[in-house]
């Protein structure tokens, strides 16, 4: 049995993450409470032991003060010694490992990856406008501080909390089998103790917040620079990048400066209170045994306690202070990562049939939440297998068409559906499945040419690998590959945002992942519009190859590109303004033929259109 498997570290979450610090901490932790209650049970008992400790070491000396200095291993001792024996070589030992083990294997190894594994996964669910609207450093951030601080809350409240509260209620009872005095005393002591802890862990917990918040900007800001790290060098803006990460981290520094000014006060006054104690304790005690109410024992079992409790507040205070400062940092993560940016799919939503691939666009509107701007009404028909061509300025509309289709936003009104079916009754999933892109911005991950090809379809078998990077025109210059570490061929990675390649090898690589994934539906947004005239002749008969047999929606500024195209439709202010075939819409003399005349090698001049 593996004590190491007790806790599902990837159980999926039951609901949406709560937005209220409670329920949120139980989401996280939900399948994982008998572990920790067993944890913390382990970690209770270890601190009973403490008070233990001082009890038999008070009955020790009372044996001594009793037996002489020759009498005490004697047989009236036996019993003692042997509890004594047993207590610090068995006992003790067995229920501090116990404890330490719960914690190093079941609990701390376990839940990191359990609670990001869950916040993950429910960002991953999010709509676009979330990862729009913030940095990604700063999104990955979140999810790994809340996750890594809701695992240290979980296992210091075992670790310390259990430990320490148990070894206090111990220690209460032994005071007061010495004298109900003593036991009030240490009650007095533990009002203000209290009392202390109460004045500072809630702007602790405000502090640790607003410092969480400083180092996630620090992080976003960072990143957002490396990942444009190209853009950076080609404006000469190294200055301004390195101005706007200092300011960053001078706010970051700031923040933790205020933390650390509260936190050096909040263990300075700590330490005085915990200074009293002993002075408290034994004073008491000696007292009581100058009056004959108390024995030598019982002193050095006061003495024990006290000095362990007066040691055990810094370990706990700093403990506190540190579980605090988590419980900002999760409540920071949990206002960024709990709101619902998303799109649901329909309670009774069924996977998307699209064995023929005909989309049907009826009154379709959006305007990004506008009155004005964006798309619609849309009425328009691709029928299956049917290659349209979309043509517009910049702003037209082609984008969130798109976008619609993708069901990346809801629309105002109108529907789409395909083969009959209205995407917003099927799962996101299975609609996307269903549909092949080719863009003008590659996407590319940082892993090998064979994971960046077969992201289009990961079960494809070698042989479907490989004919797909032919049919790309790909095959040849994979072969070649090599990266930093040796690895060639289809095992090279490709750098981030396949920044190892050039633009032409790129999108080869994004059309053999098309090809693999063998949608019915293919779209292709401004898939050549970023390469130049030579490497697009180059290309695109694999572009036609990719395309038989498919619904295809063709966006271009490049019209020779469309040329061959069954129809081309001319968006314009976000509506239809023109359709027919390449020949027919130079006939109209309207706004294709405009832009057609308006072209220079091929390209259309986006801002004479405008």
């Amino acid at each position: 049995m593996n004590i190491g498997n007790w806790i599902d570290a990837f159980r999926p979450a039951d609901g949406p993450p709560p937005q209220e610090l409670g329920a949120f901490m139980r989401w996280c932790l939900s399948g994982a409470w008998p572990a920790l209650w067993l944890a913390a049970a382990l970690s209770a008992i270890a601190g009973a032991l403490e008070a233990g400790t001082a009890l038999i070491l008070g009955w020790v000396i009372d044996a001594t003060v009793v037996s002489g200095p020759d009498g005490f291993f004697d047989g009236s001792n036996i019993a003692l010694i042997t509890v004594a024996i047993g207590f610090f070589l068995i006992a003790r030992p067995l229920f501090f490992g116990l404890s330490a083990g719960s914690n190093a294997i079941i609990v701390q190894p376990n839940l990191n990856p359990l609670v990001l594994s869950r916040l993950h996964r429910w960002s991953l669910g999010q709509n676009v406008t979330f990862f729009d609207d913030d940095f990604a450093g700063r999104i990955a951030q979140k999810q790994m501080q809340a996750a890594r601080a809701v695992t240290d809350v979980a296992s210091e409240m075992i670790n310390v909390v259990a430990f320490a509260l148990a070894s206090l209620v111990g220690s209460v009872f032994l005071l007061t089998a010495i004298n109900g005095w003593v036991a009030v005393g240490l009650a007095v002591w533990l009002c203000f103790y209290i009392a202390l802890i109460n004045w500072f862990l809630p702007r602790i917990r405000k502090r640790a917040a607003a410092r969480a918040g400083a180092r996630a900007m620090v992080s976003g800001q960072v990143v957002d620079t490396i990942t444009n790290i190209k853009t950076v060098k080609l404006f000469a803006h190294a200055y301004h990048e390195d101005r706007a990460a200092l300011g960053a981290m001078s706010a970051f520094r700031n923040r933790s400066l205020e933390f650390g000014y509260l936190a050096a006060g909040f263990r300075f006054a700590l330490m005085s209170l915990a200074g009293i104690l002993p002075v408290l304790l034994i004073g008491a005690t000696v007292l009581l045994w100058q009056r004959g109410m108390a024995s030598a024992g019982d002193i050095a079992a006061a003495g024990a306690i006290s000095i362990r409790i007066a040691q055990m507040t810094g370990w706990v205070s700093f403990t506190l202070m540190a579980i605090y400062s988590n419980i900002g940092e999760i409540e920071d993560g949990m206002r960024t990562l709990t709101p619902r940016v998303r799109l649901e799919n329909a309670p009774d939503a069924e996977d998307l049939d699209a064995a023929r691939g005909e989309v049907a666009i009826e009154d379709l509107s959006f305007a990004y939440g506008r009155e004005t701007g964006g798309i619609g009404p849309i009425d328009l028909t691709i029928h299956a297998g049917e290659k349209l061509g979309v043509v517009g300025a910049s702003g037209a509309g082609k984008s969130t068409l798109v976008a619609l289709l993708l069901r990346l936003y809801e629309p105002k009104q109108g529907r789409i559906s395909i083969d009959g079916q209205d995407i917003t009754s099927v799962t996101q999933e299975s609609l996307r499945r269903a549909i092949a892109m080719v863009t003008q911005e590659t996407a590319m991950f940082n892993r090998s040419a064979r994971d960046n090809i077969l992201y289009g379809r990961p079960e494809a078998t070698e042989e479907e690998l490989i004919a797909a990077a032919k049919q790309a025109e790909a095959h040849e210059f994979i072969e070649e590959l090599e990266d930093h570490k040796g690895r060639r061929g289809y095992d090279a990675h490709l750098g981030e945002r396949g920044v190892k390649l050039s633009g032409g090898q790129r999108q080869r690589i994004a059309l053999a992942r098309a090809i693999v994934k063998d949608a019915p539906i293919l779209i292709l947004d401004e898939a050549t519009s970023a390469l130049d005239s030579e490497v697009e002749a180059s290309i695109q008969s694999a572009l036609e190859r990719v395309m038989e047999g498919k619904t295809v929606m063709a966006i271009a500024h490049r019209l020779s590109t469309l040329r061959e195209m069954d129809r081309i439709i001319v968006l314009d202010q976000g509506r239809i303004a023109e359709a027919g075939t390449h020949d027919d819409l130079l006939a109209q003399r309207g706004l294709y033929a405009s832009y057609w005349e308006r072209q220079s090698g091929g390209f259309l001049d986006l801002k004479a259109a405008e």
